[in-house]
């Protein structure tokens, strides 16, 4: 183990599906990794000390659990490239951290990483190195807290988006995203502890999801059928990727009447959905597909782009200087935008450097319609379920999760093609550009695509089931005429993998392959339990499905 310079196999890509060892595959350099792992692993200790205090009835300010859950969304996949950014981090966790050792009553038998307090940056690289993932030695253990430590990193991407809005759970979210924190730093927690946990952090999933929903729908509104402009105007603009609705709506109001377009990408065409975004005239469309295409689609934009969350990949040299980035985003040598709520941000410097850009150069013409949230199908609900029942609609299947570079993604695009006409696809996440763009026609009118929004809105999904089978009159979520063939590529979709597993949910496909992260052991109680699988070819998938 020592001879690697890094370990990391949180992503679906990783390499070899085994782990990356020199480099990450999406590019973060061996000492960025290594920062994470420090980071996290104080992050744990902060987590002992918030646990004690709440339990000897002491406060927890919305700082420290902001701080919290923004240590862990900076560490997921594709956030955060700068590793300035981590020091900085590491060095006000430690800070924050003394403060509430202060505070504490009892100290006694707190883990190193509770009072791990080294500021030289030398000493501090060399326990980066001791602190990761492998240094868990027992396989089974190993893979139950990794499991269990994206599933917190999904939850916090939830949490910091509704928190940005004014929208926390305490108890249910940041309590025991803690709590559980906690427990990761415990070697006294036996396999069987940790399969619980596995599914209480399911079950808080489900909570943040609930969390996040209630944020955005009670600040834009319920996301409605829409249809969202895929061409381009004349006037130059301005492209946001990420996730971060707050930051699309200050930048849409600081930019109008300033003769500069506003357009989406990735995971932000959802925000089309939302009425009190979509009123916006200068919300002009939407450029381009899934994240990983950015290269040439940013190259091609020409005019400068805002990072909100992840993902981003690193960028070339021939438009990096056009790339800013804001809240959990980063990556050296690109602007970085600071402030940690949108009202607080200035957006002026990017919509000056927007001005003296060219429009956009059109790849694509026409429109795509979306705005299936829950709201929205349930509304929906008796035109449905009369499909179901005439058999016009035979079965749906869940097609939600993420899109990455792998050519065996693929499957997902002709998987949907060769779906019988009398199907419905449910979807969130970037995976649905795998298949969003196809004429796949409707069903008495109801799109045979139907697109609920953000990897961030997979709670809708799970709303749709769960409406589905009280209409039905069904004791058993899995009697539903529902398949789930998900794509995962990063921490959002383990956190959405282990709500479903928490709802009942079995028989789920995941794909394009299992996690590397899941040991024989662990992989094999997923099975017998649960019924995952692996996908395989398309033609022999549809047939058992």
């Amino acid at each position: 183990m020592k001879e690697l310079k890094m370990f990391c196999y949180q992503c679906q890509e990783t390499a070899g599906n085994q782990g990356c060892k020199m480099q990450g595959v999406c590019g973060k350099t061996a000492d960025v990794a290594n920062a994470q792992d420090l980071l996290v692993y104080l992050t744990k200790g902060i987590s002992e000390i918030t646990t004690r205090l709440r339990k000897e009835g002491t406060e927890i300010s919305k700082d420290v659990n902001s701080l919290i859950t923004l240590n862990l969304f900076t560490t997921i996949t594709n956030a955060n490239f700068d590793l300035e950014v981590f020091y900085n981090r590491i060095g006000k966790t430690m800070d924050v951290r003394n403060s509430l050792l202060d505070l504490l009553k009892d100290g006694e038998g707190l883990s190193e990483a509770a009072l791990y307090d080294e500021r030289d940056r030398a000493k501090l690289e060399e326990k980066a190195k001791e602190v990761g993932v492998l240094n868990t030695e027992y396989e089974d253990v190993r893979s139950l807290r990794e499991l269990i430590t994206y599933g917190l990193k999904g939850i916090s991407a939830y949490n910091k988006h509704a928190n940005v809005l004014g929208h926390r759970n305490e108890e249910e979210v940041d309590a025991f995203l803690q709590e559980t924190l906690a427990k990761l730093l415990d070697d006294s927690i036996s396999v069987d502890e940790l399969i619980a946990l596995t599914l209480e952090t399911g079950k808080a999933g489900v909570a943040g999801m609930a969390l996040l929903d209630t944020a955005n729908t009670s600040t834009y509104g319920n996301p409605e059928i829409s249809k969202v402009n895929l061409g381009v105007g004349k006037n130059p603009g301005i492209l946001v990727s990420g996730h971060d609705l707050n930051d699309l709506e200050n930048l849409l109001k600081q930019t109008q009447g300033t003769g500069v377009d506003v357009y989406t990408h990735s995971e932000m065409l959802p925000a089309h959905y939302y009425p009190e975004l979509k009123k916006y005239d200068n919300l002009v469309g939407n450029y381009g597909n899934a994240w990983w295409k950015q290269k040439e689609e940013f190259e091609s934009f020409n005019g400068p782009i805002l990072m909100t969350t992840n993902c981003i990949v690193p960028p070339k040299d021939s438009y990096k200087d056009r790339v800013y980035t804001t809240g959990s985003a980063g990556f050296s040598g690109c602007k970085h935008i600071e402030g940690t709520k949108g009202d607080e941000k200035d957006f002026s410097e990017i919509i000056e450097h927007a001005k003296k850009c060219s429009a956009p150069t059109e790849i694509e013409t026409g429109e795509i319609v979306g705005g299936f949230a829950h709201n929205q199908v349930l509304a929906l609900a008796d035109k449905t379920v009369d499909a179901v029942k005439s058999g016009a609609i035979r079965k749906f299947y869940v097609m939600g999760g993420c899109d990455g570079r792998a050519k065996s993604r693929n499957y997902y695009t002709e998987f949907a093609k060769k779906l019988p006409k009398d199907t419905v696809i449910l979807t969130a996440g970037c995976a649905k550009y795998k298949y969003n763009k196809l004429d796949l026609g409707d069903i008495g009118g109801i799109p045979r695509v139907l697109d609920a929004g953000q990897c961030n809105d997979s709670y809708s999904l799970a709303l749709i089931a769960l409406k589905l089978k009280e209409v039905f009159g069904l004791d058993d979520i899995n009697d539903l005429p529902i398949v789930y063939n998900i794509a995962w590529y990063e921490q959002k979709a383990v956190i959405v993998l282990l709500s479903l597993l928490y709802l009942g949910v079995k028989n789920i496909h995941l794909g394009p392959t299992l996690p590397a992260f899941l040991s024989p052991n662990v992989a094999n109680v997923l099975v017998e339990n649960f019924g995952i699988g692996a996908i395989s070819d398309v033609d022999k998938d549809i047939m058992e499905f």
